[in-house]
């Protein structure tokens, strides 16, 4: 009896480890063939893309969309624009909200949880997209102005709830032990729980880096009128626009489909996807031990 209870544990230990290898591989290629086709698409001629069925590798290779997009001198200097401001956000946004959730982590700061409450109702509250436009461009005057991406988006109250939970998630002997030392709230703040707050930190950061990159209404709000200040996204985005326009004269036109060339809004369109993905992806794993870390334990209770 013991001898085949223990021949079927053995066959159940074999047999599980299979069927979840099996099935996280299933669960990566259909993750996965998306992107990859994503990525064969870009790389395929454009006329030959029409007929579709493109697979994980090109039909017809070829890099015409990549040079239609690269050969504008615009789309360096939108990529420069992207690439500051997304790391001036990221960098000061945790600035200011990281030292706002250690104050509103204190005990002993009697106003805590009234301004907490406060922050909390503008998530809830909002006055909507034109009274944040007059504010910004009617008061805050800063329409075409490289600043109209930092200032509005150097805090965040989301942001600040998910370092606050986990700073008050840490042990307490540590900052009272330093203050016993002498040591300030800032110098406690800088040199102890700063450091400790790197999973947390490392979290909220992609979530801004990512955000901040990806935007293109700010610049079709606030930025149309000045070309040096186009974010990369929307000026790709302004490049499909071009391309599907082509198209549909080309549709009418045997001169217009000679100016289309090899390329289409399908295969453009793919080229973008590439190109503004490719930068967050080579972030990623640098950030991604911290990831999970800084999700379970900045939200799960106060």
């Amino acid at each position: 009896m013991k001898a085949a209870q223990k021949k079927r544990k053995a066959h159940h230990d074999r047999v599980f480890p299979t069927v979840n290898a099996i099935f996280l591989i299933l669960l990566m290629f259909i993750t996965l063939y998306p992107v990859l086709n994503t990525v064969a698409y870009s790389f395929n001629d454009g006329t030959d893309a029409l007929r579709g069925n493109i697979g994980l590798w090109p039909r017809v290779f070829s890099l015409e969309s990549y040079k239609s997009i690269l050969s504008d001198k615009a789309v360096y200097q939108a990529a420069w624009i992207s690439a500051s401001k997304t790391v001036l956000i990221t960098l000061l946004n945790l600035f200011w909200t990281s030292m706002l959730a250690y104050c509103l982590s204190r005990k002993e700061y009697v106003l805590r949880k009234f301004i907490t409450v406060l922050m909390v109702l503008t998530m809830y509250v909002n006055a909507g997209m034109i009274p944040n436009y007059l504010l910004i461009s009617r008061t805050l005057k800063l329409s075409n102005n490289y600043l109209v991406y930092i200032i509005p988006t150097m805090f965040s109250c989301f942001n600040m709830i998910v370092i606050r939970t986990y700073i008050s998630n840490l042990p307490e002997a540590l900052v009272e032990s330093a203050k016993i030392d002498g040591a300030g709230d800032i110098r406690v703040f800088w040199q102890i729980i700063f450091p400790l707050c790197k999973p947390v930190l490392a979290t909220v950061a992609l979530f801004v880096a990512v955000g901040s990159w990806n935007s293109w209404f700010d610049t079709y709000l606030y930025c149309g009128g000045k070309k040096e200040l186009y974010s990369l996204q929307y000026l790709l985005k302004m490049k499909l626009a071009t391309t599907q326009a082509s198209a549909n004269a080309a549709k009418t036109t045997a001169e217009a489909l000679q100016t289309l060339g090899q390329t289409t809004p399908i295969t453009i369109r793919c080229a973008i996807t590439v190109i503004a993905t490719v930068p967050i992806l080579i972030v990623y794993p640098f950030l991604q031990k911290y990831f999970v870390t800084g999700i379970a334990l900045g939200s799960v209770k106060e």
